[in-house]
């Protein structure tokens, strides 16, 4: 992990017109910059970028946020990928948090196999291009199956020599452990000798949604009844294959350009669609497709379409992978290539616009695709047919989205003549049979309706706003000897350590305790850059209001911030505090009530009168402290 002096020196180093200008051409704008937005596309710039604020944001998608933000938007990082990001653009050595002796194991042996593969790739490479074997046998048959050197270099396709050893002894020899190259799974451990896992074969590396190496596929030259066309590199510590798509880190900006990703099976159908122009193009790499897969594409679209080879023998058992998409409440479209063609040739036979306008006008939403495919097999069989509807309609019910599943209820009852009121009692009994199987209550059959936001909650937020913009700048706090000045931050803390407030909600707690751990003076800034997402987006919300860099905020001198804030916090307090006091008081006439029907709960009934009558009074005297902060706010 990266400690916190190293984390704090690259967000101090980030500047956000640097950060973003690499990315978009920016203009000066008065005292802002602006430009073309990177994540929709526009003719007029909206996206704003302040210098002073280091912050940005796009008025017509709402994205944006601090120079850590902009990257995991941008690039599709985790935080801590983004902090590595930046200290590699601003030259920050890194610093780890000192770990337990077990994380740094995992973590050594983690670094040791990316380090590992790194080195493979590039060894594959560099044999592939500069040794004549790489040329006369990887590099010919590449430029056999029409993929041009382009898509080659870009894709970092290599070559392993078909040696037994080739790869391992060198990559002993440059002092890489044994032990790790087969954990790994480059090389295989046997009795006698280890050997190299892809000898002769041409060699695709998986790379990560970062972009480093994580596994390989390679590819076998030589076919016999003994050799697998493909080997894949097994299970390891940073390798799921169930987590990995071929091609996301090379197609995830064109997704989220296009809102739309297709789905292919296998190497080449990648390197072959890219080539025609179509780059928004991910394979499973010949797996099942997996929820760990559909979450990484649903983090950059919700609309995809799968391409079937025409003449596909596992189309039937494919069809999984299409309920498991709809379950995600992905839009998804189905494409049938004609017979004898796969992505890869189908690619390689039509330009850019050929493809895209065939893809287009062929695809089909998946139920005109079910019922294309079984209804051949069904003819005119009732009982086939029965069987075909409803597992269509097993199909809807996974859909979460309840309109959707109307709409495409009602597209069943165009297709099949039934009437739409049976085809949807189906539904809602596969459902529920579905929630009573898993032992939970169906939440999929009547719309949940929304919640006004209480008051108390708002109160809150607001509270916590100014806490985070404003944390160190100091306020008077009457004392029953004096007045003195304490930072924001303090005097809240002191209301709410001696019980005047509390806060109700779960994610306010959070981000109070973060705030009390915090060991930076700049607290709005390590929240923006929070590690826990919910969190970070949260308060950058909080923030949005004090710095909304389309308008000039006035500048207070520190000592008319200080008198402002003077005011507005304890408003705040109090009111927070008021609302507490009333809660309190419609408990206690509720009790009274209950205990007043109750036979010889005199005494108790006593006791909550004289509860009620205390409350009353301190009701007063907050209302009272309120409106004298409201006085003192107008006078301000």
């Amino acid at each position: 992990m990266i400690d916190n002096e190293t984390k704090e020196r690259i967000l101090a180093a980030a500047k956000i017109e640097e950060v973003v200008g690499d990315f978009v051409k920016l203009h000066r704008s008065g005292s802002n910059l602006k430009g073309l937005c990177p994540f929709h596309e526009e003719k007029t710039p909206s996206f704003m970028v302040s210098p002073s604020k280091n912050i940005c944001k796009c008025f017509g998608c709402g994205k944006g946020g601090t120079p850590v933000n902009f990257i995991m938007e941008k690039e599709h990082l985790t935080f801590p990928e983004a902090l590595r990001y930046l200290a590699d653009k601003y030259h920050i050595e890194i610093k780890e948090k000192e770990l337990t002796s077990e994380e740094m194991k995992a973590q050594s042996m983690r670094e040791s196999m990316m380090q590992v593969n790194k080195f493979a790739a590039e060894y594959f490479v560099n044999t592939l291009w500069n040794t004549d074997e790489g040329k006369s046998v990887g590099l010919s048959y590449l430029r056999s199956r029409g993929i041009s050197d382009e898509m080659i270099k870009k894709f970092k396709i290599g070559y392993c020599p078909d040696r037994y050893s080739a790869f391992y002894d060198t990559a002993v020899k440059s002092g890489f452990d044994p032990k790790v190259l087969t954990e790994v799974g480059l090389c295989s451990k046997g009795e006698k000798h280890t050997t190299d896992r892809f000898r002769g074969r041409v060699i695709f590396p998986v790379h990560s949604i970062s972009g480093r190496e994580v596994a390989f596929g390679g590819r076998a030259l030589k076919m016999d009844d003994k050799t697998a066309k493909y080997v894949n590199s097994p299970e390891s510590l940073i390798y799921h294959k169930s987590n990995e798509l071929y091609g996301i880190y090379f197609a995830k900006n064109e997704i989220v350009k296009k809102d739309n990703v297709y789905l292919v099976e296998g190497y080449t159908d990648v390197t072959s669609m890219h080539q025609s122009g179509i780059e928004n193009v991910v394979a499973s790499s010949g797996t099942s497709l997996t929820y760990g897969q559909i979450n990484m594409i649903h983090r950059f679209t919700s609309n995809i379409t799968v391409l079937y080879d025409g003449d596909s023998a596992g189309i039937k058992a494919s069809l999984r992978g299409i309920d498991m998409l709809l379950e995600h409440n992905m839009n998804v479209k189905v494409l049938l290539l004609p017979d004898g063609e796969d992505p890869d040739s189908f690619a390689r036979s039509r330009n850019a616009s050929d493809l895209l306008e065939y893809m287009e006008k062929n695809q089909k939403d998946f139920i005109a695709f079910k019922c294309e495919l079984a209804l051949k097999e069904a003819g005119d069989d009732p009982i086939k047919r029965s069987n075909l509807i409803n597992d269509i309609l097993r199909s809807i019910s996974v859909i979460p989205d309840e309109i959707k599943r109307s709409v495409y209820i009602q597209d069943c009852q165009t297709r099949f003549g039934i009437k739409l009121e049976t085809l949807t009692q189906s539904v809602k009994k596969i459902i529920t049979e579905k929630n009573q199987n898993a032992k939970v209550p169906s939440t999929q059959i009547e719309k949940p309706q929304q919640k006004e936001v209480p008051y108390t909650y708002l109160q809150e937020r607001e509270l916590l706003k100014h806490v985070i913009n404003y944390a160190l700048v100091p306020i008077e706090f009457v004392t029953p000897d004096e007045v003195i000045k304490v930072p924001v931050v303090e005097y809240v803390a002191f209301m709410k350590e001696n019980g005047i407030i509390a806060f109700s909600y779960d994610i306010h707690n959070k981000i109070w305790d973060y705030i009390l751990e915090s060991e930076t003076h700049d607290i709005r800034n390590a929240f923006l850059n929070h590690a826990n997402k919910e969190i970070q987006d949260y308060t950058f919300s909080l923030v949005e209001d004090k710095y909304e860099i389309h308008k000039e905020n006035v500048d207070y001198s520190p000592e008319q911030l200080s008198l402002k804030l003077s005011s507005i916090i304890p408003q705040l307090v109090y009111g927070l505090e008021l609302r507490m006091v009333e809660e309190k008081l419609k408990e206690v006439k509720n009790s009274i009530a209950i205990a007043s029907k109750v036979p010889g709960a005199d005494d108790q009934v006593i006791a909550l009168l004289k509860e009620q009558s205390e409350l009353n009074a301190k009701k007063k005297q907050v209302s009272a402290d309120l409106a004298n902060c409201k006085l003192k706010r107008l006078e301000v």
